[in-house]
C-alpha cells in the first residue's frame, strides 16, 4: 500500500493519532507500507506504528530531503533516490493501491500524479482518501466542480474512493 501523508512535525495530535491507527491496522493485517521515508510527522507516526505491529515498511526519500524530513533509520527498507520524480516512480512501482492521509503540497503532488496516471490509462490501481474530520472535502468540492465544468472526466472522480473513518478503511482493505 502506497501511503501519501505529511511530514510536518507541527500537525495536530489528532492527525498523528490517525496515522498511528492506520499504521497499526496495516501492520496487524500484513499490509506492506510504501511511503516517503521520513521519521517525522504523519510519515513517522505511520511507519513507527506499522513496524510496532509487526509490519513491513519501505521508505523512499530523495537525497535532498534526507536531512530535512529526517530519513527513518528503522525501516524494513529505505531507498534514497535522486529526485522527487524518482521517489514517486519507485513508490508507485512498489504498490498495488494508494491511500492519502492528510498532508500538504507533497501529499497532493503524489496524489495528483497517481490520479493523472490513472486518468491517462497507465494504471488501474485503486486510490482512496482517508477523509478524517472532512480534511479532503474542499479538494473533493474542487474535483466535483472540475467534473461539472468538463475539466475532469466523471470516471476519474469515481476513481477517488472516499473513506470517512477507520471502519471504512478496514472494509476497503478487505475489498482489495
Amino acid at each position: 500500500m502506497c501511503v501519501f501523508c505529511g511530514a510536518s512535525p507541527k500537525v495536530g495530535a489528532r492527525y498523528l493519532e490517525l496515522a498511528r491507527d492506520v499504521g497499526s491496522l496495516f501492520g496487524a493485517r500484513g499490509v506492506e507500507v510504501v511511503y516517503g521515508g521520513a521519521s517525522v510527522g504523519l510519515m513517522g507516526a505511520l511507519a513507527d506504528a506499522a513496524l510496532a505491529a509487526g509490519g513491513r515498511v519501505t521508505g523512499v526519500i530523495p537525497a535532498s530531503l534526507r536531512n530535512r524530513e529526517l530519513a527513518h533509520g528503522g525501516l524494513s527498507e529505505l531507498h534514497v533516490v535522486d529526485t522527487m520524480a524518482a521517489r514517486k516512480e519507485l513508490m508507485f512501482a512498489r504498490s498495488t493501491a494508494f491511500l492519502a492521509l492528510p498532508g500538504g503540497f507533497g501529499t497532493l503532488d503524489e496524489l495528483f500524479e497517481a490520479v493523472t496516471l490513472r486518468q491517462i490509462g497507465e494504471h488501474e490501481k485503486r486510490i482512496a482518501l482517508l477523509d478524517a474530520d472532512g480534511f479532503w472535502q474542499p479538494l473533493l468540492a474542487w474535483v466535483d466542480r472540475a467534473v461539472r465544468e468538463a475539466f475532469v472526466p466523471d470516471n476519474v472522480r469515481d476513481a477517488l474512493e472516499v473513506l470517512p473513518d477507520r471502519d471504512a478503511l478496514s472494509r476497503w482493505l478487505a475489498s482489495l
